[in-house]
């Protein structure tokens, strides 16, 4: 009986022993799944995140050039009607909304064709560099044989060279931006690889507007406004930072590696696909795109207006047009910084909505603004408000972009595509609508400064706040390190 009794215990006591064992064996698992996680998507160096991140200064400096100088350099160099120059911004516009779901659609298909063994999405980036540096330098020179032809011959011959720029630089940011979800699966690097690439953003803004600033300053000092006699100067300034842009992007095509990357960080053991119809009828698309669409208004409108409103509204000499732009991207480079940390401790919406606080301050400010002592200081703080409202804003708005795109990295392209679209074509409406309706007042871009950027970035915060994703709070950040999924 007794033996019976201990039998029975001994039993018990193993069952218990086998229980807890396979509960430490569980938990040992759990780490090391955890444990291995982590290294997986730390093996991002730091080396590849710059080379990743140079990879779009070539898009940047064209961009920068595009959306502050060339309405003034249409306008007040070249003297066309403002009609024509909202026109021409159009065609671009346009031109880039189009090429931007294509190039998305057929970077994400896995195209046997031997050039595309190179990369699927390294390829369009490769072709779009082409088309930038071949096009571009021709729209920010006279037109070449067009002594005596203006109007439409004129138009017509602009608008060629913008198609094919647009094109590549569409090619270009399409395929750099649908490489992030494919370098690493881990929405916090995703958001570092983001706010990486807007630092170099701003870098090349800045480094753009410091060049400007010292082709205008030192030849002209402080009392020249731009005018037809300052055509070379802007070619000078084209020629200095495509030199910058093209050593950059071959520092990005020899040192990031899109099969190698997107193999050793792909902990999931695939990728998700998901039908084009799938997601053109999903409404979080539109809701994101509209995030997008808004937080690029904000600052694409005040990039192309603030120039104007320096020269139209305050009267101030050239100089001016590259140095408030500089203080501005300095703010925003500054802002850039902390970006990433300020989105993981606060999550998406908080920090968009700090971002359009700071957003809508400085536009108020611009309404209110007009003695001696805003144009000769306050500007510069306004001008530091701008950058830093419009850098939080576009790179949460990119990062819920990423969060929308998840694991599914082979439908990538084409979502930055959609929300491209939305973008650029807001943006061209937007800017011929301003144009054709530009009075005689010099307020003008004041206002458009204050109603609409301000609207603008207001629409984008209200669209975060009624966003039906729930990754964006503060509770799933923390909890990513303990779960595959990220998303």
């Amino acid at each position: 009986m007794s033996l019976r009794y201990y039998r029975i215990k001994l039993t018990k006591f193993r069952e218990r022993f086998q229980r807890y064992r396979d509960k430490m064996m569980d938990s040992s698992s759990s780490h090391l799944i955890s444990d291995e996680y982590t290294e997986v998507y730390r093996r991002l160096p730091f080396a590849l995140q710059l080379s990743y991140g140079v990879g779009h200064v070539l898009n940047d400096v064209c961009a920068s050039m595009w959306f502050t100088y060339l309405i003034v350099f249409f306008r007040y160099v070249l003297n066309f009607s403002n009609w024509q120059t909202g026109f021409l911004l159009l065609v671009g516009q346009v031109a880039d909304a189009l090429a931007t779901p294509f190039v998305g659609f057929h970077s994400d298909q896995s195209d046997t064709f031997w050039l595309c063994r190179y990369g699927r999405r390294k390829i369009w980036h490769l072709l779009g560099t082409f088309c930038v540096l071949g096009a571009f330098p021709f729209i920010f020179s006279p037109c070449l044989g067009c002594t005596e032809l203006r109007g439409w011959p004129e138009m017509f011959y602009y608008s060629i060279f913008i198609v094919v720029f647009q094109f590549g630089w569409a090619s270009v940011q399409i395929s750099h931006l649908s490489l992030i979800p494919e370098l690493t699966p881990n929405e916090h690097d995703r958001t570092k690889l983001t706010a990486i690439r807007y630092c170099f953003t701003v870098v090349s803004n800045v480094l753009v507007y410091v060049i400007t600033w010292l082709v205008l300053h030192l030849d002209d000092g402080e009392s020249s406004k731009i005018g037809p006699k300052d055509g070379p100067k802007f070619q000078q300034i084209i020629w200095s930072v495509l030199s910058i842009g093209s050593v950059c992007s071959i520092i990005f095509h020899l040192m990031v590696k899109e099969g190698d990357s997107t193999s050793s960080n792909n902990v999931r053991g695939g990728q998700l696909r998901t039908s084009v119809w799938e997601l053109l009828t999903t409404l979080e698309v539109y809701q994101v795109a509209l995030i997008y669409m808004s937080s690029r208004l904000f600052v694409n409108l005040t990039q192309i207006f603030i120039p104007l409103y320096l020269h139209e509204t305050l009267d101030m000499v050239a100089s001016s047009l590259a140095v408030i732009p500089l203080t501005m991207f300095l703010g925003s480079f500054l802002t850039s910084l902390a970006i990433e940390r300020v989105n993981r401790s606060l999550g998406r919406k908080i920090t968009y909505v700090i971002g359009m606080v700071l957003g809508v301050s400085a536009c108020i400010w611009i309404k209110f603004g007009q003695d001696s002592l805003y144009t000769n200081v306050f500007i510069y703080i306004v001008a530091i408000l701008v950058g830093a409202g419009g850098s939080i804003v576009l790179v949460t708005s990119l990062g819920i972009t990423t969060d929308l795109i998840g694991d599914r990295t082979d439908n990538g392209a084409f979502v930055y595509g959609i929300m491209s679209f939305t973008d650029k074509m807001a943006n061209g409406i937007a800017v011929v609508i301003i144009q054709d309706l530009h009075p005689t007042a010099t307020t003008y871009y004041r206002d458009i400064l204050a109603y609409v950027c301000g609207g603008a970035i207001i629409v984008g915060a209200l669209a975060v706040i009624f966003s039906c994703r729930g990754s964006s709070t503060r509770d799933e950040y923390e909890r990513i390190p303990e779960h595959q999924s990220i998303n």
